[in-house]
């Protein structure tokens, strides 16, 4: 079995772009801090990069950028490849599955709701749901 999950941050914002068919690709990396650390008192961090495709991709580039706390699920693919001085190299991805945005509205991110139309535009920003009011007569419906 092939399964990873990370929680982190963007350490850049995420690049968005498609494949010669069409479909949609986003590449971002993140920082993970391990749970421990080190001899001198650090806490030592790896970095991902991470890749997601079609739908997931489009939403990930709309709603998060650099510093978004993310939750990714998926699986780890290893590449290898030859750089430019001929040297054989190694390359480890996280293939994402899922992503979950863990950064609210007031800790700098736009959320689902309160997205801002694009400049130029005066389309008004969507509201959140209302709910509708309960009245509670206090009877037991069983």
């Amino acid at each position: 079995m092939n399964k990873v999950f990370l929680i982190g941050n963007l350490t850049r914002d995420p690049e968005l772009s498609e494949t010669s068919g069409g479909v949609s690709v986003c590449h971002f990396a993140i920082a993970v801090n391990r749970s421990y650390t080190s001899s001198d008192g650090e806490r030592q961090t790896d970095f991902f990069n991470v890749t997601a495709w079609r739908g997931l991709a489009d939403t990930i580039a709309r709603y998060v950028k650099k510093g978004s706390k993310v939750a990714v699920s998926g699986s780890v693919q290893i590449r290898n490849y030859e750089d430019n001085q001929g040297n054989r190299r190694t390359a480890v991805d996280v293939i994402a599955q899922d992503v979950e945005f863990l950064t609210t509205k007031t800790q700098g991110g736009d959320d689902f709701y309160d997205t801002p139309a694009p400049s130029g535009t005066s389309a008004p920003a969507k509201k959140k749901p209302q709910l509708e009011s309960f009245d509670d007569d206090g009877d037991i419906p069983f």
